[in-house]
């Protein structure tokens, strides 16, 4: 597995490399945003591992980027705590966010899970229907009432995937976090939140009278 690794401290970088490379990955490794983009227009990588507070262009920008010609998996590896710095992360398409300093263990775990979901995604079958409303797993591209949508976030797009795939059944935050993001994190219970609202406004009529993603008492619904 080829990982590019994108950090401005070079002493990051070669702690990075040494834990990933210890577990088995391939890593390339570059000090700011623009070396990524060009090494991911060279030669895309599986994954993305990428600091936000890097000088000229931020990780945020370079992850907003990526997004417009990639579907790459991106990680944020950072020492911004903040909530909404973490939400923020995830809403420009990145796929997991780790707080500096990190453990190892807790980096290689999140890095496999990451894979293993993008892994996952291309073994999807090529369309998907529930009532009004068909996704394409491959081409990312939702229909609803034959009118193509393709605006999703990779992870809104997964989530979507999921909650269809398990159409008319009540699903938990625990067990969206854990088959959706890979993990189940206490920090990170407000994220499910935030993305089913985001989901609401993209493919409901009325998102505060949603017809499909219904709110019930254990968490959350899928209805046709």
């Amino acid at each position: 597995m080829d990982i590019l690794v994108v950090d401005d401290e070079q002493a990051t970088l070669r702690l990075i490399r040494f834990v990933l490379e210890e577990a088995g990955f391939s890593t390339r490794c570059v000090l700011n945003g623009m070396y990524a983009l060009a090494e991911i227009e060279k030669h895309e990588p599986q994954l993305v591992i990428l600091d936000v507070a890097m000088p000229a262009l931020d990780g945020f920008e370079v992850c907003k980027r990526i997004r417009m010609a990639s579907s790459v998996p991106v990680m944020f590896l950072t020492a911004r705590i903040r909530v909404e710095d973490r939400v923020k992360g995830l809403q420009l398409g990145g796929d997991d966010y780790i707080v500096k300093p990190f453990e190892p263990e807790e980096l290689v775990a999140r890095v496999r899970a990451v894979l293993r979901r993008s892994r996952r995604g291309t073994r999807q079958p090529s369309y998907f229907t529930c009532g009004a409303i068909s996704l394409d797993p491959l081409t990312q591209v939702v229909t609803i009432n034959d009118n193509q949508r393709s605006d999703l976030t990779p992870i809104e797009f997964r989530l979507m995937h999921y909650l269809m795939q398990n159409v008319g059944q009540v699903l938990t935050t625990e067990q969206i976090l854990n088959d959706v993001w890979g993990y189940n994190d206490n920090t990170a219970r407000n994220l499910v939140a935030v993305y089913i609202r985001r989901l609401r406004t993209k493919i409901e009529p009325s998102a505060s009278r949603p017809d499909h993603i219904k709110t019930v008492a254990k968490g959350y619904r899928f209805e046709t």
